[in-house]
């Protein structure tokens, strides 16, 4: 799975291993693949570190050639690796527009592309996308919005194109979770996000991890091209600031 050195990656990776999955860790952190991996091999677990940059086809394509001939072939794929680079249309620039893109969008059909070629004609398989509930807009999120929008969409197709090989694909798209990310940012942030939670609390990486699982595991084996929301029911309405 890519983006799995810390954070959600690491909560649905570890998920996936203790249900006896072999895992492999694509990140571009280098030591983020090495420290996560190491963290699930000291629990027991099958796991290796790949440095990846899913923003390159070949990287991608050698991240599953190496995967396969070290863990075996390739049944499931969870695309998680993503950037958030928040910014208001007036101050966007081109650069933030096409990294984020590169990342949250190219990166993912990359990664499906090369899982679709693997599994095609000898196994079933599935592709878990990790998408977000700011795909439906937010303010400032115009790059990240479209982007993870581009992840629902791409979801939707690859499901219908490869649901005669017995792929499915689903999306699971988290909303305010309490990672470093979120924590970093301005209180005044936070309280903006908060105020605005149907449900006031924040979900963990392990709520987004247990979602995934599903879509991973044999109960989920009839269900492909739906979206998962892990939002707090922010995905339904935004609670407006003044009502208490």
């Amino acid at each position: 799975m890519t983006g799995a050195a810390q954070g959600i990656g690491l909560a649905i990776a570890t998920e996936l291993a203790a249900h006896g999955a072999r895992v492999t860790i694509a990140d571009i952190s280098p030591s983020g693949c090495d420290d996560a991996a190491n963290a699930l091999l000291d629990e027991g677990y099958d796991a290796i570190g790949i440095t990846t940059d899913v923003t390159s086809r070949a990287d991608v394509e050698e991240l599953f050639k190496t995967s396969a001939a070290r863990q075996g072939p390739v049944d499931i794929l969870v695309n998680n690796a993503g950037i958030s680079l928040d910014s208001g249309i007036r101050r966007l620039s081109e650069q933030d527009w096409r990294h984020t893109l590169a990342v949250n969008l190219t990166g993912a059909v990359n990664c499906a592309q090369s899982a679709a070629r693997s599994m095609i004609g000898e196994r079933p398989g599935r592709i878990i996308n990790i998408a977000s509930r700011a795909w439906l807009g937010w303010y400032g999120q115009v790059a990240y919005a479209a982007s993870k929008g581009g992840v629902v969409s791409a979801t939707r197709s690859l499901a219908i194109e490869l649901a005669r090989h017995r792929i499915t694909v689903n999306c699971v798209a988290p909303g305010l979770i309490d990672t470093p990310l979120l924590r970093s940012e301005p209180p005044e942030v936070l309280s903006r996000l908060m105020q605005a939670q149907p449900t006031g609390t924040i979900g963990s990486p392990q709520d987004v991890a247990w979602a995934t699982l599903y879509f991973a595991g044999p109960l989920a084996r009839a269900v492909t091209g739906q979206v998962l929301y892990v939002c707090g029911g922010k995905s339904l309405y935004a609670q407006p600031a003044a009502v208490s």
